[in-house]
């Protein structure tokens, strides 16, 4: 391993992504599409992961209508054999690595008297050792070539103790410390490591809250702006964290929710 002093490719300047590979696991709908059409915009190839094969195939098409190479893979982010392959495949059909976005995740939504353990473990097992095997896969990658961006999604659940979602606010807390952790390590090798805390963005996961219009009212009254964003709002963000112009940046985690912890 080298480090960030010993042969540093030159970046694109500035936000632009051109010549950047990147991969986004969670990719297939949702916030994760979003990222992916975004870091495409920007200029990047995007190897984009995720279990169900039409959505990720719709939306490595997408990319690939923004003018940019795109992988569509099939992936269990849980599994260490396939994750191993998704990094294989990224750098042997797009040619190399330079961007990490953990997306990949899921939520149960309970009380700890009625979470059961095996509930509790899947959603660990996607949300933080999913995150924590992707991480190593390409950790190992950027610190050889002195450079590489993380851009972990949390939430911003992680900072507010908030009923019925014990596992999905403890598993996205860990990201953050995860974070933090892998930023202090890798810094050396010219890898930055960020996240993004969304609070409540309109997807699939929250279609039917959005259809309920008396729940819908209380939790965007909890809400500082009075709204739920758009999933497209957060790309520029990622697109940021993804580029040079966040190069001295490293170790953060923005919290993207309309105000909700604030508050």
């Amino acid at each position: 391993m080298t480090s960030a002093s010993q042969g540093h490719a030159p970046e694109p300047s500035g936000q632009s992504l051109a010549g950047r590979v990147a991969v986004v696991t969670g990719g297939g709908r949702g916030l994760g599409r979003a990222i992916a059409l975004a870091l495409a915009e920007a200029g990047a190839d995007v190897a984009v992961a995720a279990r169900s094969k039409e959505e990720i195939e719709h939306v490595a098409f997408e990319v690939e209508e923004r003018g940019q190479q795109s992988l569509a893979m099939p992936t269990d982010v849980t599994d260490e054999g396939a994750v191993d392959q998704l990094f294989e495949r990224t750098l042997g059909e797009l040619g190399g690595l330079d961007v990490l976005v953990n997306n990949s995740g899921v939520i149960h939504v309970a009380s700890i008297l009625e979470t059961s353990p095996e509930e509790w473990d899947r959603v660990v097992e996607t949300n933080l050792r999913g995150t924590f095997l992707c991480m190593r896969a390409a950790g190992g990658r950027f610190a050889e070539q002195g450079s590489g961006k993380v851009i972990n999604v949390a939430s911003n659940m992680a900072f507010m103790g908030r009923p019925q979602v014990s596992v999905y606010s403890s598993s996205k807390a860990a990201v953050v410390v995860l974070t933090r952790t892998a930023a202090v390590e890798w810094a050396r090798f010219g890898v930055q490591v960020n996240a993004v805390a969304p609070g409540y963005i309109e997807t699939d996961m929250n279609a039917e809250l959005r259809k309920n219009k008396e729940l819908y009212s209380k939790v965007v009254g909890q809400i500082p702006a009075r709204r739920m964003a758009q999933s497209a709002e957060i790309g520029p963000l990622v697109v940021y964290l993804a580029s040079s112009a966040s190069d001295f940046m490293t170790g953060e985690t923005i919290v993207f929710d309309g105000g909700e912890v604030a508050r």
